[in-house]
């Protein structure tokens, strides 16, 4: 009979064996076998085991021998002979006549189970040091580095531990290289072609059918007739007509097409829509902030759209600009954002989202190596939240907190009618304006008093403040104290509003050489006048040709003193930064 971790039989003279369990009586085994070898040598085998204290291989040979006849032999009986080459403790022939040999159990529960804890332990350790041998040589047949190494000249590099560190530093994150998680999209191409040249900049803007007004081609007007033929060579503009009405497309395709021949022949813009049988569902979404289901349905389609046309526009430009179907754009918009982009680079400024409006999802600026992860973004949670929402959730996993609002805004929303159920919309953005804006860092300082809060900075800065003054007298102004000396290419003032509150009798000028006066103000030592007011207004352009050294202070002197308060509504100039001479 076999039991677990021990065994016991009974053997004759003819090696038939039985269970200890059945009848007792030495006529009641079962013949097995017909071997007819004498058992006496058992008896021999057992007593010479007995006298030398140990058990070998050769005592085992006759149980062996009777249990294998049989088929009746105890599978651990087995394996502890195979691998230790001995016979266990546990097993030992507890009595040996020339009738029967009985195998039981000998050494102690204890000792079994540490031998077992320890072999086990030594089969682990070289199981595991072997794992991790055969791992280690993978990744490391697997290395770039390795190979590079292994391959390049030591001439050329010399510093081998440099040459390392650098390419390891140089080398794009998978962010950067922007190839994953591309959305198993197509499109249709409904006019034009992108160029095979990247641009610097891609503009993608989403347009549906609206109940009431379009704004799609006084949109694409603004955003040509805004930039200059250096600009639009710069870019691309992409219209992801989103509507699922294909009379509507074939009408709006044809006005693109009429209107904007040329830039469609150039390259710089781009029409396309994606089928509907390409969209998930449309209906039954969550209801997340108990909005109505159309209104859901409607901004989870928005949401799409926007991913569709990200997707798309992902290798088109170094950076991609979001706009919606019904803005306005700022004169020279593209050279503003460039200098933006230039600023944040030499501050090392960590950025995943540049905003030039305030309004919705209008005049965001990404990276184009985001694209790919912003497109599947907006698709994966498009039943969550509006996207602009979710376009704030995505410049935070990115790890920019806080967001990098430029004014003025370059961008205005125009439309009076939402593409919702065509509802009144009169949002408007109050940081925008037209035109260029281009005004340095500055200081500004007055003597004339202000009435409230409306100081004389706000004239200076972007946006809709102005300057507000009680009755000004002659010798008041208000002086700019320029950050870094200056070339001044234009200067235009304005006051008044409404034809009301104007600078009767004023002078321009520019000075040189800041000083500190006795109350704390910064001004220059000397100035020049470069004009004067006329009916509150002051332009003047290409005044570098005749003003050509850098000037550090813009001031506006009353000549004469006028019992109305004036207003300063803007002081805009046109820069050339000039670099200081060096000291010897």
């Amino acid at each position: 009979m076999s039991q677990f971790g021990f065994l016991h039989c009974e053997c004759n003279d003819s090696f038939g064996w039985r269970s200890p369990n059945s009848d007792d009586t030495p006529g009641s085994y079962k013949n097995h076998g017909h071997l007819r070898t004498r058992t006496h040598a058992l008896t021999s085998v057992h007593r010479r085991s007995k006298n030398r204290g140990s058990w070998q291989l050769g005592d085992v040979v006759a149980p062996l021998v009777c249990c294998t006849v049989t088929g009746r032999v105890s599978l651990f009986f087995l394996i502890d002979v195979l691998f230790n080459f001995s016979v266990p403790y546990k097993y030992k022939i507890k009595e040996c006549t020339p009738l029967y040999v009985t195998v039981s159990r000998r050494a102690s529960e204890a000792n079994r189970r540490r031998e077992e804890m320890r072999r086990y332990s030594r089969k682990k350790n070289v199981v595991l040091a072997v794992l991790l041998l055969v791992t280690g040589l993978y990744f490391i047949s697997q290395s770039d580095l390795l190979i590079a190494g292994l391959t390049r000249s030591h001439e050329q590099i010399p510093n081998d531990l440099y040459w390392q560190a650098e390419r390891l530093v140089s080398k794009e994150s998978w962010v950067e290289q922007g190839n994953y998680l591309p959305l198993n999209v197509s499109y249709q191409l409904l006019a034009g072609a992108p160029s095979t040249e990247q641009k610097y900049l891609s503009v993608g803007l989403s347009s549906i059918k609206r109940k009431k007004g379009s704004y799609l081609i006084p949109t694409l007007q603004s955003l040509f007739s805004q930039s200059s033929p250096e600009e639009r060579s710069s870019m691309v503009v992409v219209v992801l007509l989103a509507d699922f009405d294909v009379s509507w497309r074939v009408t709006t395709v044809k006005e693109i097409k009429t209107a904007f021949a040329s830039e469609l022949e150039q390259g710089q813009l781009v029409v396309l829509h994606v089928l509907q049988d390409l969209y998930p569902p449309l209906t039954g979404l969550k209801r997340n902030y108990n909005d109505a289901p159309e209104r859901v349905s409607f901004r989870s389609k928005q949401n799409l759209d926007y991913s569709f046309l990200i997707h798309y526009c992902a290798s088109l430009g170094q950076y991609y600009l979001q706009l919606e179907d019904d803005v306005s754009s700022a004169k020279n918009f593209l050279t503003s954002i460039k200098r933006h982009v230039e600023e944040q680079e030499t501050k090392k400024t960590t950025w995943a989202m540049l905003e030039f409006s305030a309004l919705g999802y209008i005049g965001k600026l990404y990276r184009s190596a985001h694209l790919p992860l912003l497109a599947r973004f907006l698709f994966i949670f498009y039943q969550e939240m509006p996207c602009d929402w979710l376009m704030s959730h995505f410049r935070e996993l990115l790890t920019q907190k806080t967001p990098i609002l430029f004014k003025p805004s370059l961008f205005q929303h125009m439309g009076t009618f939402s593409s919702f159920q065509g509802t009144y919309n009169k949002l408007k953005d109050k940081d925008f304006e037209e035109g260029f804006y281009t005004n340095p860092a500055a200081e500004v300082y007055s003597d004339m008093s202000t009435y409230q809060k409306h100081f004389p900075k706000l004239a200076w800065d972007a946006g809709e403040g102005f300057f507000w003054g009680r009755s000004p007298e002659k010798g008041n102004y208000l002086t700019v104290v320029f950050t870094d000396p200056t070339v001044v290419k234009g200067i235009f003032i304005e006051t008044g509003s409404g034809g009301k509150d104007l600078l009767e009798s004023a002078q321009v000028e520019t000075g040189h050489d800041v000083v500190t006066l006795k109350r704390g103000e910064k001004s220059c030592k000397e100035f020049q006048s470069v004009g004067t007011l006329e009916n509150g207004r002051f332009e003047m352009q290409e005044m570098d040709t005749k003003y050509s050294s850098a000037s550090s202070c813009l001031r506006i002197q009353v000549t004469g003193g006028q019992k109305d308060w004036l207003i300063i509504k803007k002081i805009r100039i046109t820069t050339k930064l000039s670099t200081p001479p060096r000291q010897a």
